[in-house]
C-alpha cells in the first residue's frame, strides 16, 4: 500500500519573539505494509530529518492531520492533491482540500489557536513532540501513533 500522511509543524517554539518561531506543513510518502508501519516509518524520516538537518529545529511540535492509503495510483488521469487557499494575511484561517476531486473536494477549514491547529473547529492530537538537543531514545518515547 502507498501511505501518504499530512502534517503541520511547530519549530522553534522555545524563542522569545514570535519572527524567531516557524510553522508550516510537510507531506511524507512510503510504501508500507500497513498503516502502523507508515505511522512507524514516518517517526523514523522526522527523527532523521530533526537530527540531520534544520527543518525540525528547537522545541518541535508535529500533528498528523490526514493519513491517506491507496492501493494503486491512477494511470490515466494527475491527481491532484494538496490545495490550499488562503484569504487575507498568513494569520487568517484557510480552506485547504487534500486530494480533491469530482467525488468530493474533501475540503476543510484550518486555522492555528494557541499553537494548536483545528480543523473544522475540531483541535488535533499531537503526534509527535521534539525537544531542542533531545537524544533519539528520549523521542521515541513521545509518539502516539493512535491516528484514526
Amino acid at each position: 500500500m502507498i501511505f501518504i500522511g499530512n502534517f503541520l509543524v511547530l519549530t522553534n517554539q522555545e524563542k522569545i519573539d514570535e519572527i524567531d518561531r516557524r510553522h508550516g506543513e510537510f507531506n511524507l510518502v512510503v510504501a508500507a505494509l500497513d498503516a502502523a508501519n507508515a505511522l512507524r516509518l514516518f517517526r523514523d524520516s522526522i527523527f532523521d530529518h530533526h537530527r540531520n538537518s534544520m527543518l525540525f529545529e528547537g522545541d518541535c511540535s508535529i500533528f498528523m492531520i490526514q493519513l491517506l492509503e491507496f492501493d494503486q495510483l491512477p494511470q490515466d488521469r494527475a491527481m491532484m492533491m494538496t490545495y490550499k487557499s488562503m484569504a487575507g494575511d498568513p494569520i487568517m484561517p484557510y480552506i485547504g482540500c487534500l486530494v480533491p476531486s469530482s467525488d468530493t473536494d474533501s475540503c476543510r477549514i484550518f486555522n492555528w489557536k494557541n499553537n494548536r491547529p483545528e480543523i473544522d473547529g475540531e483541535s488535533e492530537a499531537l503526534f509527535l513532540q521534539l525537544k531542542a538537543g533531545s537524544e533519539p531514545a528520549q523521542e521515541r518515547g513521545q509518539l502516539n501513533l493512535d491516528q484514526s
